[in-house]
């Protein structure tokens, strides 16, 4: 069994203003940096092994304090990457809110495709084949995966047998924190999103 901590990044002054996706140059606020060091100190007395991060600023930003904690180096993994949000990425939630596209992509999002981005199901096979591949090498161990809401909804999703459709009903907070123990032959749900300064050991 290995278990995996599935970290969302803290907050950046675009949070649900605007859809950052794979937009460079955003970084996590002065919340953001309190929150992923809170987070750290919640995390500094579980045995993490490895840490592997989306290689998005903000994410990167946020394994930062844990793996100093812990004296790790972090990793980026690119299949714990943003959802590929193609035409819609830094567009304010007010215009995307009138668009009959996006509209369709969160009611369908098993069978809508991004205008020039991914499928749902595309960065859900993405996060899965990451999360055996460090099942495989890191047998017994727990492991810190910080990427973001929808990777970790899509993953969550996955793992508990939620349709992908369903998956907008599971809340992901910033800096929040849900764990899942994956097993050769099944995976449990241990915690869902809990956020910081709340005792995990």
């Amino acid at each position: 069994m290995t278990k995996f901590l599935l970290i969302r990044h803290a907050p950046t002054d675009a949070l649900g203003k605007s859809l950052s996706g794979r937009q460079p140059g955003i970084h996590l606020n002065e919340e953001g940096k309190a929150q992923a060091a809170a987070l750290a100190s919640d995390l500094k007395n579980l045995h993490i092994s490895a840490i592997y991060s989306s290689p998005i600023e903000r994410a990167l930003e946020t394994a930062a304090p844990l793996a100093k904690i812990h004296q790790l180096q972090c990793v980026v993994d690119a299949d714990f990457q943003e959802l590929d949000f193609g035409s819609w990425t830094n567009q304010t939630f007010d215009k995307l809110h009138g668009d009959s596209a996006f509209s369709r992509f969160n009611s369908f999002r098993g069978g809508t495709r991004i205008p020039a981005g991914e499928m749902m199901l595309e960065a859900q096979c993405r996060i899965i084949r990451g999360m055996q591949k460090l099942a495989a090498k890191h047998p017994e161990k727990i492991v810190a995966i910080i990427s973001h809401s929808d990777m970790i909804k899509a993953a969550i999703a996955f793992y508990t047998g939620m349709p992908i459709d369903m998956m907008q009903r599971l809340e992901i907070s910033p800096a929040s924190v849900s764990i899942m123990d994956l097993y050769d032959d099944f995976a449990s749900l241990q915690l869902l999103n809990k956020t910081p300064n709340l005792n995990l050991t």
